[in-house]
């Protein structure tokens, strides 16, 4: 099989898997929302605090954010500065997220991946629980650093793989859909 028609299908898998990540950890905001609030009622009304559920918060805030950020990546949500990229060719742009992906996102999550190893791995070596008594899982809360690095890197081949096929002519170049400022 030749490697033109493998190409399109790793990239739909890659985008797929990051899309079903994205979407699935989206639904954290809704049940955020509401234990939040199930926070404030218990906390005002019936004077009732817990610490456990302000922590769950905490948690799910860091994995919608931390899990996100693939996603994000994938549908070009991040913040940008595009004062000459809207004006740019669609080729002109897959250069520069090429170059951006290759040049910035890749050195960046490997360095955060590898910087941030030994501080996970030690959070693990003790079990790390909080300090309040809350969630007694502090170390997953941390291992989420190594599940977003990964998982910015799967979605940055991704975006590498859609650059070379828009490069090739093999891939409609996307076109920026922000708004167009007159």
């Amino acid at each position: 099989m030749p490697t033109a028609n493998r190409d399109p299908v790793l990239l739909a898998w890659l985008d797929g898997f990051t899309e079903v990540v994205g979407r699935s950890i989206a639904w954290l905001v809704i049940i955020m929302m509401a234990v939040q609030f199930a926070i404030v009622v218990m906390r005002y009304v019936f004077s009732i605090h817990s610490i456990v559920m302000q922590e769950s918060v905490m948690y799910m805030h860091a994995m919608v954010f931390m899990l996100g950020a693939a996603w994000t990546l994938r549908h070009d949500g991040h913040v940008r500065v595009d004062i000459f990229y809207r004006k740019l060719s669609a080729r002109g742009r897959a250069w520069i997220d090429l170059g951006g992906t290759l040049f910035l996102l890749f050195p960046v999550v490997l360095f955060i991946a590898w910087s941030s190893y030994g501080y996970v791995r030690s959070s693990w070596a003790i079990l790390e629980r909080s300090p309040d008594g809350g969630i007694p899982g502090v170390y997953l809360l941390k291992t989420l650093i190594l599940v977003m690095m990964a998982l910015l890197l799967v979605q940055g081949v991704a975006q590498v793989m859609r650059q070379i096929l828009i490069l090739r002519g093999k891939a409609p170049g996307n076109t920026p859909d922000h708004d167009e400022v007159v």
